[in-house]
């Protein structure tokens, strides 16, 4: 097979004549339009969200909205700089991409609770009417839902989204033209964000297993995404028609730079996997925290019942000798 040419020529002809790669000139501002509009309009819309409430006296979490918009600054920083020009030629930086975008944006995003700040910022369109909150309300309650945050769903599309697409001509095939590219990367966040939503989400959602199932939820997937990893490292040839021949002005050496691609998705099996146990254990905290104060206020009240009968009790005794 002739490799000539790959390294998206077709698409973007200056990826060709990138130099070096260096940390510098990979987050040089190259905007994606695509992405850099969706950013703008995700930090738009949650800012009117948080603004909405505030206005009306009600409180937000500081909390989330960093987590938000951190959330949304790592989506634009992977896709409106020059890592994403030297994405389409060195496969190091695109597993940097893919990870980031994949694994920790949805985290970050799922943390804001965009759509928990959409129900209650949004108003009410009244009875007998169906506005922006009703119909969000049915998407998250719907069959549709349920179906694509099930655990039977979310593991293997977790799975199929590396091997599926990686180890396949389907990647070689998105990666010929500017539409392709920017729906698997779509995919990719979009991927990450409902196999994460079930497992640490803060917002409702169909399924919300206990912690403890939870935790299974998120290490049945890892193991899987370290395989994909040593799979690159071992590999002996470039596996990726895509990366096989990379622009000489690189300086770099494709099967190299395929080992430090399987280097870094074994690294990032780990890292949000630890984030992700941390949240939980800080949700699990938080939720028996709740349930604790909850038993509390119920024995006061039931010990103030109890009390307030005993007097009744020592007034009708009372009555009765007088």
């Amino acid at each position: 097979m002739d490799h000539s040419g790959h390294g998206m020529s077709g698409m973007d002809g200056m990826t060709m004549d990138l130099p070096p790669f260096t940390l510098g000139r990979g987050l040089e501002f190259s905007a994606d339009p695509f992405f850099l509009i969706g950013c703008l309009v995700g930090l738009g819309l949650y800012g009117w969200g948080v603004l909405r409430l505030r206005r009306r006296g009600d409180a937000w979490p500081v909390g989330r909205t960093v987590a938000w918009v951190v959330g949304v600054l790592s989506v634009g920083v992977v896709m409106n700089t020059k890592l994403n020009d030297y994405g389409m030629v060195m496969f190091s930086v695109h597993m940097v991409q893919h990870m980031i975008i994949s694994m920790l944006s949805p985290i970050l995003l799922l943390l804001g609770g965009p759509m928990t700040l959409a129900l209650r910022a949004l108003p009410p369109a009244g009875r007998g009417r169906k506005g922006p909150r009703e119909l969000l309300l049915m998407l998250l309650h719907s069959r549709y839902m349920r179906v694509i945050t099930h655990p039977a769903f979310t593991i293997p599309m977790f799975i199929a989204s590396l091997y599926g697409l990686y180890f396949t001509p389907l990647f070689d095939f998105l990666m010929e033209s500017k539409t392709g590219h920017i729906a698997m990367m779509v995919h990719f966040l979009m991927v990450g964000v409902v196999f994460f939503w079930p497992i640490m989400g803060v917002d409702p959602g169909p399924h919300r297993p206990g912690y403890i199932m939870r935790m299974l939820e998120l290490f049945a997937g890892m193991p899987f995404h370290a395989f994909f990893g040593i799979a690159l490292m071992m590999a002996t040839e470039p596996m990726i028609s895509t990366y096989s021949d990379p622009p000489a002005s690189l300086g770099i050496e494709a099967l190299a730079d395929q080992n430090a691609a399987g280097g870094i998705a074994w690294a990032f099996s780990e890292i949000p996997s630890v984030l992700v146990l941390i949240a939980l254990i800080f949700q699990w905290y938080r939720s028996e925290q709740r349930t604790a104060r909850r038993a509390d206020r119920r024995a006061d009240r039931d010990g103030d019942q109890e009390l307030a009968a005993y007097n009744a009790y020592l007034a009708s005794l009372q009555t009765r000798g007088q």
